[in-house]
């Protein structure tokens, strides 16, 4: 294959359709016609392809988070990013990137960079969506006022789609994309030889067929490694009794004002979303919290820590697991005023006794039996290792997970979450900032794998 495109710098944007399984495809390619390629995507589009296959592909860092910590040390990066690029597509694109991009709703990071991109650098749109959509007045006129902006438009295929059924709509042949860039720089790929052509010249090289044998099964082996594990985690769970605890606790001063802190519950209910989805019998134990969960989830309500204490105290002996998830008051006050304190009623500073809650995760790690497995959680400030080890051991924990809330977009009220985990065998694992969809995924493997530590312990 000949490097046509090489030293061309190509930023790939990726939005929330189910094309962008392709997305990786797209960046292969133009890897190896020469083209230096670096990828924004959308919040959505980590629905159907995650960041780190995105970035083992391009071999660059990629941009989900318009306030990335690590982007904002670089200033305005998205203008950085936008004037880095030579060309910049966006494939496949669906209909609300479409929307945002016609009427400039800059909310995410691809269409900050989007609207950043310098008149003069072409910008190609690759659309995907149901016919359905594909073919409705407004996407028709936000097509029409974008080619109007000057964004080149390459049109969708027909066939088959994801919904079962047929039209336009289909992210355009990869084929096609690679061309329709190439033609930017005035440049044409040929991409069907003649037989003699074929005898006399390969289309590929002996060692780009063996990368693109070796890209393939690297993909079907990785794809069977997340079966199996899987496989492996529905085995473990299917049946089991598992008992999460989620969200805040409140504790009462007086009849209008509380103690509480500002987690959402969504760690703890994604926990439970997914063990409910791997075949578990799933207990949830919350605190006020925003939030729903599947109907086949037993969900307990609770408000303060004594009232989470007796809960879980309540359902211990049937549980198979434990994972203390909630952000659980360390102290209430010691007189609880059953009206409200007024000013005038204080005559100098209003002292404010507080006491120890129960420890929950304490408790458990002295009753808990042989086959029960305990997971605690740890947010840090500071020294966030040596204190989650601290806690693991001194609960008498199977698993800790550990996450701090000095890491921007992380935590309390985040989408996102970035955690260590530690097994009580020493074993340490550190993941990347993920949705905490995927971090309750890596929380449950990890309890999945405890057994074989302590077999081979």
């Amino acid at each position: 294959m000949e490097r046509l495109l090489k030293g061309k710098k190509i930023l790939v944007g990726v939005t929330g359709s189910i094309a962008a399984y392709k997305s990786p495809l797209i960046i292969r390619e133009l890897i190896k016609y020469g083209c230096e390629v670096k990828v924004v995507i959308t919040p959505s589009a980590k629905e159907f392809v995650t960041p780190i296959t995105l970035a083992s592909v391009s071999k660059n860092q990629v941009v989900s988070d318009m306030f990335d910590f690590h982007n904002q040390e670089k200033g305005a990066w998205h203008i950085h990013l936008a004037h880095w690029c030579d060309l910049f597509l966006i494939a496949p694109c669906s209909a609300t990137s479409l929307g945002k991009l016609t009427h400039g709703i800059a909310d995410n990071a691809l269409i900050a960079v989007a609207l950043a991109t310098p008149r003069s650098t072409p910008l190609l749109i690759a659309p995907a969506m149901d016919f359905t959509m594909y073919e409705s007045p407004a996407t028709q006129r936000n097509l029409s006022l974008l080619e109007g902006f000057g964004y080149k438009i390459i049109p969708p295929a027909t066939g088959d789609l994801a919904s079962g059924l047929s039209g336009v709509g289909r992210l355009a042949d990869i084929n096609d994309i690679i061309q329709a860039i190439a033609n930017e720089f005035n440049l044409h790929i040929n991409n069907t030889s003649s037989t003699n052509e074929l005898l006399n010249k390969s289309l590929e090289t002996l060692n780009e067929s063996v990368e693109k044998i070796q890209f393939n099964t690297e993909l079907e082996f990785s794809q069977l490694k997340l079966q199996f594990a899987l496989d492996t985690m529905k085995s473990f769970f299917n049946r089991k009794n598992i008992l999460i605890t989620a969200g805040p606790t409140i504790e009462q001063i007086d009849a209008v004002r509380y103690i509480s802190n500002s987690s959402s519950g969504k760690m703890g209910f994604a926990l439970a979303e997914t063990a409910n989805n791997l075949g578990a019998n799933v207990t949830l134990i919350s605190g006020p919290v925003n939030l729903s969960c599947s109907s086949q989830i037993h969900r307990v309500d609770v408000t303060t820590a004594e009232e989470m204490y007796n809960k879980v105290i309540e359902n211990y002996s049937a549980q198979d697991i434990f994972v203390m998830a909630a952000a659980v008051a360390d102290f209430t006050p010691l007189n609880k005023s059953i009206n409200k304190i007024k000013k005038n009623q204080v005559q100098s500073n209003l002292v404010l006794e507080l006491v120890p809650t129960k420890d929950i995760l304490f408790t458990l790690g002295k009753i808990k039996k042989e086959d029960q497995i305990l997971v605690g959680f740890a947010l840090e400030t500071d020294n966030e290792i040596e204190n989650g080890i601290k806690k693991l051991q001194q609960k008498n924990a199977d698993l800790i997970v550990i996450n701090s809330t000095m890491i921007k977009d992380s935590a309390f009220q985040s989408d996102n979450n970035q955690v260590v985990i530690i097994n009580k065998y020493g074993k340490r694992f550190d993941y990347d900032k993920l949705p905490k969809k995927e971090v309750a995924f890596n929380i449950l493997q990890k309890i999945a794998e405890l057994k074989e530590y302590k077999k081979n312990k």
